[in-house]
């Protein structure tokens, strides 16, 4: 089926950048919608940010959790089976285990939508 690995995670000063990368393997990459989570210490897993399926699209249909619009940035490229998640100006309470999802269905902004996850990238912003 779908095996997820992502990378890019690390430790990382309160204002500075990561790209995290989550590379599919097994199925058809471009079908399926993608999207990222998160999970801290003692909380409950969050949705960061999604990108439907590429098929039948004109353009990307992307959407994020509310408050991290603008600092966090979610692509993909089809022709590396490779999702990206680009964040920028980061706080300390973006520390978390970062979780890349995939999902033969709709983009969702729910957990149980997804049906394959990675084992997850360590993110610590320090102060």
């Amino acid at each position: 089926q779908v095996q997820l690995v992502e990378s890019g995670g690390g430790l990382v000063q309160a204002g500075g950048s990561l790209r995290l990368s989550c590379h599919a393997s097994g199925g058809t990459f471009s079908d399926y919608a993608m999207g990222w989570f998160r999970q801290a210490p003692g909380k409950e897993r969050e949705f960061v940010a999604g990108i439907a399926a590429s098929i039948n699209r004109a353009g990307p249909i992307i959407t994020y959790l509310d408050s991290l619009k603008g600092r966090f940035t979610i692509t993909r490229d089809n022709a590396e089976n490779t999702v990206y998640l680009q964040m920028n100006s980061l706080k300390l309470d973006d520390t978390a285990v970062y979780l890349c999802a995939a999902s033969t269905l709709v983009l969702s902004k729910y957990a149980r939508s997804y049906t394959y996850w990675g084992q997850g990238t360590q993110v610590t912003v320090s102060s």
